[in-house]
């Protein structure tokens, strides 16, 4: 699997395309202030969530690797995604995006009444989707970032195979909710957006164009799998917080060339550390 030489590019600093669109459409003060940074996976979960749910918001992009007082007094790793409530006094903060996720969700159930997750009556079908959320962070994330950080073919070829299997583990849980559930909720099923979407849509939307680029990676056969996909990326509050391909397979050319201090997340591989 031969590479052409690093090329040297840098990560952006601001969003093409359709989320770029959206990023202006957002640029107004606002009771909630998201900081984001336009190539980050963790930051395309909150967004996507934001748009689903309907909330009101400012988009407010930053550079995590330059770490901005700004950033730093609502996430004190200085990573984001962060939230700031600008209508308390002082501000509240919220980061980490699982916890980001989970607020939104409870804030949604008295406010836009708009949901990630299956009824509150469905206990059993809820509780099928936090394991697909969870498989998510568990195998598919640290799968995605062995894989594009493999220098040799060896661990390149053992990577996709690895992330591959992650990914049909995620899909047996989506046919087991399929099997198990009535609930429609989730885009497998040609549902809504679900909790599991937004948590694995990022990385799922970037191995179809990173991972094409840099690995070869060929996504799983099927067509159930390969209209899940589809649906993935069209669908309206997914695709509003997507930029063009150019700006990803710029971005993230340091994770493929495995740079030094490319990012804590990273470093952390490398490290066989948690994600961060």
């Amino acid at each position: 699997m031969s590479m052409k030489a690093d090329s040297g590019k840098s990560y952006h600093l601001k969003c093409t395309g359709d989320a770029l669109l959206t990023a202006e459409a957002h640029a107004g003060q606002s009771d909630i202030t998201l900081f984001g940074s336009c190539f980050c996976p963790f930051v395309q979960r909150v967004w996507a969530a934001l748009e689903y749910l309907g909330h009101d918001y400012q988009y407010y992009e930053v550079d995590p690797y330059k770490k901005p007082p700004e950033l730093l007094e609502v996430s004190p790793k200085g990573l984001v995604p962060g939230l700031r409530f600008n209508s308390t006094n002082p501000p509240r903060a919220l980061n980490e995006s699982t916890v980001i996720l989970a607020y939104l969700e409870d804030l949604s159930a008295t406010t836009t009444k708009r949901s990630l997750l299956p009824p509150i009556s469905d206990p059993y079908a809820r509780a099928l989707v936090y394991l697909q959320a969870d498989h998510v962070s568990r195998s598919l994330v640290p799968a995605f970032y062995r894989y594009l950080q493999a220098q040799d073919t060896d661990k390149q070829i053992e990577g996709a195979k690895e992330f591959t299997a992650s990914l049909e583990g995620l899909v047996k849980l989506f046919e087991r909710a399929e099997n198990e559930t009535q609930t429609s909720v989730g885009l497998w099923r040609g549902g809504s957006l679900s909790l599991a979407d937004v948590m694995g849509g990022p990385w799922i939307f970037r191995a179809t164009n990173v991972l094409v680029h840099y690995r070869g990676f060929v996504l799983p056969e099927g067509e159930k799998f390969k209209a899940y996909v589809q649906r993935l990326v069209s669908d309206p509050a997914f695709k509003r917080t997507c930029s063009t391909e150019e700006l990803y397979l710029e971005s993230y050319e340091r994770y493929a060339y495995n740079r030094p201090n490319t990012s804590q997340v990273a470093n952390a591989i490398n490290s066989g550390l948690a994600l961060p």
